[in-house]
């Protein structure tokens, strides 16, 4: 199913702009929705989810007008939220069944059966007798997961899954996303690059409730490779250097700092051509360096 949204604006009523004209397609697939804390991500997805309500604009899922047809929207939504509780004192198995119900399913064996297939399927089959209350992150992120799917549904949305995993139950999280993204649509809300980097064919970022750049993460990267330009410095001279160049990411790599500038010349002083990243590609256009057209977003 393909997500259409057509100039969609939503302002708080304390004057905050959350999103501002926001035009995207969406296709079926893994589709990420890359940006910062206060981009207007959630804002987004929860209009989507027809939680909220926005201002002005059109979204149509096919031909089902998500603003006005809430209900058979819901009846096609998988949604886990960037908070997702669960009740500590019951188990997954319980709680899965529980929301199962609520979902429609009310024949006892088909819905034990869905139940069951989707708690192998998030690998949580054999703690389904554990309460929720006892699960790492990770667990209580794959369990999200599980409720989202209910219904089979054919839009699913979800917004900073990874956030706060370690790296192997992010793995196992990244493996479970691609897994379900190659049935349905799935909108994939971040601010971790390497998620989009890892999972999505399309992407668009949004910054201040604008969305600055959209299309497919590798010819995004294509499009940034030749003014993007490396060195290690030392700590002490790394002021300097972000004083006479523009630069846009510095990490620690074997004890050293690397730094990257954006450049469309070389800008010398030992800098040499990099690799670009899509982390480059983030990280340049939120500083407003880097907006070329990429696509139709």
């Amino acid at each position: 199913m393909q997500l259409k949204i057509r100039h969609l604006s939503k302002t708080y009523a304390n004057g905050v702009v959350a999103l501002d004209r926001v035009t995207l397609n969406i296709p079926p697939g893994m589709f990420g929705l890359l940006g910062p804390n206060g981009a207007g991500k959630s804002t987004l997805m929860r209009i989507l989810a027809t939680l909220q309500e926005c201002d002005s604009g059109s979204v149509f899922l096919d031909d089902i007008d998500v603003l006005d047809e809430k209900d058979a929207v819901r009846r096609l939504l998988g949604y886990l939220p960037q908070d997702f509780g669960v009740y500590p004192r019951v188990s997954a198995l319980e709680l899965l069944d529980h929301f199962a119900q609520l979902k429609g399913l009310s024949h006892k064996g088909r819905r034990r059966e869905v139940v069951d297939g989707l708690l192998q399927q998030t690998n949580l089959w054999e703690v389904r007798e554990q309460r929720l209350g006892t699960f790492s992150s990770g667990m209580r992120q794959r369990f999200g997961i599980a409720q989202a799917l209910l219904g089979d549904p054919r839009l699913i949305i979800v917004d900073e899954p990874t956030a706060g995993l370690d790296p192997q139950e992010r793995v196992r999280f990244h493996n479970l996303l691609s897994d379900i993204g190659e049935e349905r649509t799935v909108l994939l809300s971040t601010h971790i690059v390497s998620d989009v980097a890892d999972l999505c064919a399309r992407m668009a970022i949004i910054n201040k409730g604008q969305v600055l750049l959209c299309g497919e993460p590798q010819e995004l990267i294509y499009g940034i490779e030749d003014f993007i330009w490396a060195r290690f410095v030392t700590k002490a001279e790394l002021p300097d250097y972000q004083a006479r160049h523009t630069v846009i990411s510095t990490r620690l790599l074997s004890g050293r700092t690397l730094i990257h500038v954006y450049a469309e010349d070389d800008p010398g002083d030992g800098f040499e051509p990099a690799r670009a990243s899509l982390e480059d590609v983030y990280f340049a256009t939120i500083a407003g360096l880097h907006n070329p057209a990429a696509g139709n977003c």
